[in-house]
């Protein structure tokens, strides 16, 4: 009995340790453009967000022991793991199962061309909760889409 309670613990504390990986946010900046008569022009929050949206990589290699979860939970990717399906779906002809990715593969990483729904199915087809199919406001999703839920900039 003593043997069976250890390799329940044990067993416990793998599948605790499971697929999920702490994200680290890093601080907002906010850029200031100086122009030639010396006036401090500052950009629109909007604006700033779409130029960083544009600057996320739109490909991925994937490396050991990632898996479709942990690379959208990527702050540069779409810092939403439920946004996985996303990915599988640009990568069809590449990923045969979801489940079985291997290291070196290149992934697309849409940036644009999926609307709100598809967004929302991709989460409710990951398992995201019902009432929270709508992506975070920390997700990096298009702008227009970010305006579109009320999201700040």
């Amino acid at each position: 009995m003593k043997k069976l309670t250890l390799l329940a613990i044990a067993l416990c504390v793998v599948f605790a340790w499971g697929c999920s990986k702490k994200v680290q946010t890093e601080p907002e900046v906010v850029v200031v453009e100086e122009t030639e008569t010396t006036e401090t022009v500052v950009k629109d929050p909007m604006d700033l967000y779409k130029a960083e949206y544009d600057a996320l990589p739109v490909s991925h290699t994937v490396t050991k022991g990632e898996c479709l979860w942990w690379i959208s939970e990527y702050k540069h990717i779409y810092n939403d793991p439920f946004m996985w399906p996303l990915i599988y779906k640009a990568n069809r002809d590449k990923i045969k199962n979801p489940d079985l990715i291997y290291p070196g593969q290149e992934f697309e990483i849409p940036r644009y061309g999926f609307d709100l729904e598809e967004v929302k199915a991709s989460r409710k087809e990951a398992g995201a909760p019902w009432k929270a199919l709508e992506p975070g406001t920390e997700a990096m999703i298009p702008a227009e889409m970010r305006a579109a839920l009320g999201y700040s900039f």
